[in-house]
């Protein structure tokens, strides 16, 4: 029962995420080698990846895929079932956070960084959340941290910059 869930929740958001490009610059999304010789949203593929799911990091590649197609919940159901690596508690935090829930996820994005300190991906998405709670001067912390880890022309520097732009124009803060 589980596993045809798992197939069903996967047969539709698959053929979403093919359709809707690229997910992010930020993080293009984990790799499976038995399934990323198919198209994506491909009938063959869409098997492959139902029938896969059932091992550990297939878990974190239903969740990603899933999450940022905007399936939340149902993320959080494979990615909790994942090994807590510093990528899946990143996403743990990112979908947590897109259900509105941005302090539970604060705790999820420390789990990350205290694995990995230098997960930009996961100091980026910290930085979105504080400007959710309205701490322009924690996400400006946060760029500058990632500007040492990967310069101010990696895309999680550069998205988090826009978000701070973004925030500081529409809360009408100089510059």
């Amino acid at each position: 029962m589980a596993r045809q869930h798992l197939v069903l929740a996967l047969s539709g958001i698959l053929l979403a995420a093919a359709l809707a490009g690229p997910a992010s610059s930020k993080d293009i999304g984990p790799a499976n080698p038995a399934c990323d010789a198919y198209a994506k949203a491909s009938p063959e593929w869409r098997a492959c990846a139902g029938r896969t799911a059932e091992v550990d990091g297939e878990m974190f590649y239903a969740g990603y895929w899933l999450a940022r197609n905007g399936r939340y919940q149902e993320a959080l159901i494979f990615l909790n079932r994942a090994e807590p690596t510093t990528r899946v508690l990143t996403y743990i935090g990112f979908a947590t956070r897109k259900l509105g829930r941005v302090d539970e996820a604060m705790g999820y994005y420390a789990q990350a960084l205290a694995k990995n300190p230098d997960n930009t991906v996961a100091r980026s998405y910290l930085g979105e959340a504080h400007l959710q709670q309205g701490h322009v001067d924690k996400a400006e912390a946060e760029l500058g941290q990632i500007a040492q880890r990967c310069g101010t022309t990696c895309a999680e520097y550069r998205e988090l910059a826009a978000e701070i732009v973004k925030f500081k124009q529409t809360m009408q803060l100089p510059g």
